[in-house]
């Protein structure tokens, strides 16, 4: 470019100051010749640079593709600057897009819907959980307005508002079954210039928790105030109306039943707190199953000798089977164990009827663990209840429940001490055959001895 300069410069200041001479010389026609070279060159020059000018308008048009034009000059350092320029452009765009992809990725992955619209509603992009949520498709829905793809009625009318509204809405997201109806919380954000942002979560699983919350405090404040309120009757009669000896020891009598119906309340709520707020056993303390399960059998014939005696009936035979070599120890804690298979046993000797067998035993699980279960030939238990009988305070016969004197938390306490100890709770049942309530530990909760055990002479079960 400096050479072109000088090139210039000497030319055409050159070339004139030459004419002038010559004309001031009287030599008039070779000073003509001289301007009319150069201007002749000058022509020529710009011929040049107008083609190469076309030729680098050309190739930038067409985005600067390789190869680049062969020019010279300046025109040749233009095309070196703008290659340049846009390499880096191209090199910005590169790293925006792949920024953009992962953020688009880390949307994708979230486990809350998320969906960008527009200025006039219509879908940009949506991640699979809003599609999976609402039932929409990508990128088929694209461009498809989303007030006419989203039906609900609450939704709508959110929608319809003014941008800008505070709170969201909570509807009903697509049902994928009868069993779990889903539930949607719906915001939107605006952004950019008119553009929203939807962020949708499934609220479901806090809806069930606050209405089970909410269920709770209801049935825990009913079943103390029933008792409270026979307690409280019984009292004022004793203060205000003279009883003989045999109508005060049957008050008394019926005082101390509704007593010890709270107290048993009391003591399996702090059971279930217990549970909740503790962390669960790790490995440093075994349980031996069998004997857990005497003691549990021993308290059970206990209850059974006399809840008969009150009602003048037979006692129930309770046996204890355990199979061959099926190992007897777990990782766990022994007091929860206890608490689980005693009542899955009270449930048992109050529900099943008079002189039955209950059995109580441990065998192989399918998967390689152990079972530990509780048979009963009892009513059995209708299929429509068995999805919630680990309930707090859920009772499949409620009159039937309160004459027994159960609690109804025996079964989530079950419940809880199984998740505790990762095992499984495993219930059948069919009306007028009775139910089997199993706890099935996996097989890294079984201990195992480092020596090596005799095998057992005896391939029977065992019974105690």
């Amino acid at each position: 470019m400096s050479l072109r300069i000088i090139w210039n410069v000497l030319l055409h200041f050159g070339g004139l100051g030459l004419a002038w001479y010559l004309y001031g010389q009287g030599q008039l026609i070779p000073a003509f010749w001289l301007l009319a070279a150069i201007l002749l060159l000058d022509m020529l020059w710009l011929l040049l640079d107008t083609w190469q000018a076309q030729r680098l308008l050309g190739w930038m048009r067409r985005e600067l593709p390789s190869p680049e034009p062969d020019l010279h000059g300046i025109w040749q350092e233009l095309v070196v600057a703008a290659y340049r320029s846009m390499r880096k452009q191209r090199r910005r765009v590169e790293d925006s897009e792949r920024q953009m992809l992962v953020f688009l990725d880390a949307l994708s992955a979230t486990p809350n819907g998320v969906i960008l619209v527009d200025e006039l509603g219509r879908i940009e992009w949506l991640n699979p959980a809003a599609g999976e949520f609402f039932g929409l498709a990508s990128p088929q829905d694209y461009g498809q307005h989303l007030g006419n793809l989203v039906r609900d009625p609450a939704f709508a009318r959110y929608w319809a508002a003014p941008e800008g509204q505070p709170g969201g809405v909570t509807m009903n997201g697509r049902q994928h079954s009868l069993e779990r109806p889903v539930r949607l919380s719906v915001q939107a954000f605006p952004f950019g210039q008119g553009r929203r942002m939807l962020l949708v979560r499934d609220v479901t699983s806090v809806e069930q928790a606050e209405r089970m919350r909410r269920d709770f405090v209801a049935n825990v404040s009913h079943e103390v105030r029933t008792p409270l309120t026979v307690l409280s009757g019984f009292v004022e009669t004793m203060q205000s109306v003279p009883l003989n000896p045999e109508e005060s020891q049957r008050y008394l009598e019926l005082m101390a039943q509704q007593a010890r119906r709270m107290q048993h309340l009391v003591q399996d709520l702090l059971t279930l707190s217990r549970l909740e707020g503790s962390p669960p056993p790790d490995h440093s303390e075994r349980a031996h199953l069998a004997e857990i399960l005497e003691i549990g059998a021993n308290d059970a014939r206990a209850l059974s000798e006399v809840l008969a005696a009150e009602k003048g009936e037979m006692p129930h035979r309770i046996v204890c089977r355990i199979e061959p070599d099926v190992p007897e120890e777990v990782f766990g804690s022994v007091s929860e164990l206890q608490s689980a298979i005693g009542n899955l046993l009270s449930n048992a000797v109050r529900y099943t009827p008079e002189g039955s067998e209950i059995v109580a035993g441990l065998q192989r699980s399918a998967e390689g663990g152990v079972a530990l279960y509780v048979k009963d030939h009892g009513p059995g238990i209708p299929a429509e209840h068995l999805p919630r009988i680990t309930e707090r305070f859920y009772r499949v016969d409620r009159s039937r429940s309160r004459e027994t004197g159960g609690t109804g938390l025996g079964l989530a306490i079950v419940k809880h001490v199984a998740q505790r100890h990762g095992a499984r709770l495993h219930v059948e049942s069919k009306p007028g055959d009775g139910a089997l309530f199993a706890l099935d530990f996996p097989e890294h909760r079984l201990f195992r001895h480092e020596a090596a055990t005799p095998p057992r002479p005896e391939l029977k079960p065992r019974v105690i």
